[in-house]
């Protein structure tokens, strides 16, 4: 009979590719200036250069509050299997 792995689980590689872009998305967006360093199209009276960073503010907030909810679910997996690997070596 084989031992159970008492290794926790690691955060699969898609996991961290998704975060990664997650992350990276508003960094990539903002510093990529010249798509975004123009007049126009205006909203509510506004040039395209502001609303479109005020945009990316909220974005950024969404796209910081997925990648932390997908790496704590991967540590709250985590969490449990040391739980149990704990409890079994009793």
């Amino acid at each position: 009979m084989s031992e159970p792995d008492s290794r926790p689980p690691r955060i699969p590689p898609a996991a961290i590719a998704v975060v990664a872009v997650l992350l990276a998305a508003p960094v990539v967006a903002l510093m990529w200036v010249s798509s975004y360093a123009k007049k126009g199209p205006e909203l509510w009276g506004f040039p395209f250069f502001f609303w479109y960073q005020f945009l990316w503010v909220f974005l950024a907030a969404i796209c910081t509050s997925v990648a932390y909810r997908v790496v704590m679910v991967h540590e709250k997996r985590r969490r449990g299997h040391e739980a149990t690997t704990r409890r079994g070596d009793r």
